[in-house]
């Protein structure tokens, strides 16, 4: 006679919900975190996207024979020595247009006044850069003084930055000198944090994916920008504009910024061409010119070289750029997009976090794919 076991009982699965409450204190937490932190982390986060930029060229030279901790160094000091040697180049339109600031915004103030037949109302908002007559204490003819608000106002600015600034860029190439000469460690390292053999793959794989994904991003997009720029500069020199080399340099820039960056240059001509220029069709037709070249760019050129698997929600991207504008100012605008890029390729690899990937994706096609399946015992009809 045999005897049946009773079947094992399986403890059913404990579903462990969060607790909202401390889920939105963290974040509270976090947020003034990379705040206050944001000396240390703009740095920290501009080296980590250079490392991951730069880390195919440094595998390429590594192939041909040379070491890492060289081509680090190749790649280092060719940016320090890009980076001012492009500053020094900007160095005296950057100064004529420091100097030329103050009569730039009196001019504009009478145009202004002139446009809008409110002179009281300007002049008020303008008082930086008005000439004043300020008599001498005890009596005496009265002494002209010349202020310029701007130009001052400017140079103290940048002279009170600058050694910050300096500091931030010394940490950034240092840091990323260091994690290109040790890449391979730092990558294997990763990988081995893993116990899983599965994960480990998914590590490496997210991590090749990464370095491929914002190569191609930052490499693309700096190419494009460089083309926008020197077309805005061209542009701006058959207008007739003074410095185009700036407004050429700032359109490469603020095309890094998406929204609020090509608006921001749109309007920054527009102005100084209704200044610089006579009556108030080219002014408008100056701004409608950059306007064209950007919207050619964001329209058919950028979504050309860039593929689908790279484009972004323009709701998380908006969002983002002006989340990161309040946290990190100009720089956190700039690093945005690419942390967004870095996010969607990990969702990708992380089990649980396809669904955030999937909204951050701007492309239609998981959307569809999901829309079109079929349902049930439904199957496809036979083309």
């Amino acid at each position: 006679m045999t005897t049946s076991r009773p079947a094992p009982v399986r403890p059913e699965p404990v579903h462990v919900r969060p607790n909202w409450a401390l889920v939105g204190i963290f974040i509270i937490l976090a947020f003034g975190a990379v705040a206050l932190a944001r000396s240390f982390l703009m740095p920290m986060t501009l080296a980590l996207l250079l490392f991951f930029v730069f880390a195919l060229p440094c595998r390429i030279l590594a192939r041909a024979g040379i070491p890492p901790s060289i081509s680090a160094g190749i790649i280092t000091l060719a940016l320090f020595f890009g980076l001012i040697g492009g500053i020094m180049s900007l160095a005296v339109p950057i100064a004529s247009a420091v100097d030329d600031a103050p009569r730039i915004f009196g001019a504009l103030q009478d145009k202004l006044a002139s446009l809008e037949g409110s002179v009281d109302k300007i002049r008020d908002a303008m008082k930086q850069v008005e000439t004043m007559a300020v008599p001498e204490e005890g009596g005496g003819e009265a002494t002209k003084v010349v202020t310029t608000g701007t130009g001052l106002g400017v140079l103290t600015g940048i002279a009170t930055t600058t050694p910050a600034l300096l500091g931030q860029i010394v940490f950034t190439l240092v840091l990323l000198f260091f994690a290109l000469a040790s890449r391979d460690l730092l990558y294997r390292r990763t990988v081995e944090s893993f116990s899983r053999f599965r994960d480990k793959r998914a590590a490496r794989a997210a991590i090749d994916e990464i370095e491929k994904s914002l190569g191609i991003y930052l490499g693309s997009i700096t190419l494009i920008n460089a083309i926008l720029g020197l077309a805005i500069g061209l542009a701006m020199w058959a207008w007739g504009m003074p410095a185009p080399e700036l407004f050429g340099v700032a359109g490469f820039a603020l095309n890094y910024v998406p929204y609020v960056g090509p608006v921001s240059g749109i309007i920054m001509a527009t102005l100084v061409a209704l200044v610089t220029l006579d009556g108030v069709l080219q002014p408008i037709l100056v701004g409608m010119t950059i306007l064209g070249l950007i919207s050619l760019e964001g329209q058919f050129i950028t979504p050309y070289f860039l593929s689908r698997r790279l484009s972004l929600n323009p709701v998380v991207v908006f969002v983002a750029v002006a989340l990161f504008a309040w946290l990190w100012s100009a720089i956190g605008m700039v690093v945005a997009v690419p942390m967004l890029v870095v996010l969607n390729v990990m969702c990708a690899h992380i089990p649980g976090m396809q669904g955030l990937g999937n909204f951050l994706s701007g492309s239609e096609e998981t959307c569809a794919g999901e829309e079109d399946a079929p349902k049930g015992g439904d199957t496809p009809a036979a083309a």
